[in-house]
């Protein structure tokens, strides 16, 4: 892995990612309620299957994969299959632990992935982490606990599959960094689909319920927000650091409150809209201290 400081991007590239991760957010959050709502009637395994199976047909058919094999040529299938793995645990995982938690309790331990990222931007990208973003970063996830309240009096198993999910995506994030150093948007999002339908197949297969007619676009829905939604992510982080965007996936929280009032009929109260506002002044510092540091010409 690289050790030394890897130049900074310009600012306009910077921003790019920012807006990106941002749509990113909002498509991982309806991913997220989607799920939790189709999981009251399905198993979670069955919904992160179709989930990977809908993303990998729908990619294929807007590739046209059949005619156009080159938009999916590799030269890293090894890391490829890893980062589709890394992909498809932090979803399973995930999904799993919505069955034990509520929403804002699930995203409160998967917004402790950005601080992962940062500590490991260094030593495996090559990224520079001054103090003021790691300060950031922090206080970005302390507005994060300020929102969701977590009590953890009991490590119970919807809180250990949700950490899992946090490690494994924060591990994912990096690679996807790594990965899309030399690799294709295009053969990044359809070998992570492919990767996650067919590491799924043997346990989602075996119990697989047929859904009812209503339950199939919400099911259709899944492979398109997780399949859109990382495709931006890649785009991302092909053009911006790591940690950079770390903290902007807290806007995530802003998304779930906003559907867990029009959905589950959760009403936000001031915590959640003080911890809203931290977690935006992080993200808009980590903005304004990288426009700085540009103008300035320094890394």
């Amino acid at each position: 892995m690289a050790s030394t400081s890897a130049p900074e991007p310009p600012i306009g590239a910077i921003l790019s990612g920012v807006l990106l991760m941002t749509a990113t957010a909002a498509l991982f959050a309806c991913l997220d309620t989607t799920a939790k709502f189709l999981g009251q009637w399905l198993p979670s395994a069955e919904v992160a299957w179709i989930r990977f199976l809908t993303h990998t047909v729908f990619v294929a058919l807007i590739l046209r994969v059949w005619s156009r094999p080159e938009t999916i040529a590799t030269r890293r299938p090894v890391l490829q299959v890893v980062r589709g793995a890394l992909m498809f645990a932090t979803t399973a995982l995930n999904f799993a632990a919505l069955q034990y938690l509520q929403l804002a309790e699930a995203v409160s331990i998967m917004f402790a992935a950005p601080l992962v990222v940062t500590a490991l931007a260094g030593p495996m990208l090559g990224e520079r982490v001054g103090l003021r973003r790691w300060a950031a970063v922090l206080i970005g996830f302390c507005g994060v606990l300020v929102i969701t309240k977590p009590g953890f009096g009991t490590l119970h198993i919807g809180v250990i599959l949700s950490l899992g999910s946090m490690i494994t995506y924060a591990f994912y994030a990096l690679f996807t960094r790594l990965v899309g150093a030399t690799e294709s948007a295009e053969s990044m999002i359809f070998y992570s689909g492919l990767v996650g339908a067919v590491g799924l197949a043997p346990v989602a297969v075996p119990m697989f319920e047929w859904p009812a007619w209503w339950q199939v676009p919400f099911l259709l829905a899944t492979g398109a927000f997780g399949g859109f939604g990382h495709f931006l992510l890649i785009k991302a982080y092909k053009i911006a650091p790591a940690s950079t965007l770390a903290p902007f996936i807290y806007t995530q929280i802003i998304w779930m409150t906003l559907f867990g009032y029009l959905i589950f009929d959760d009403v936000p109260g001031l915590s959640t809209l003080v911890g809203a506002s931290i977690v935006a002044v992080s993200g808009l510092y980590i903005l304004h201290r990288e426009h700085r540091l540009a103008r300035q010409g320094r890394h």
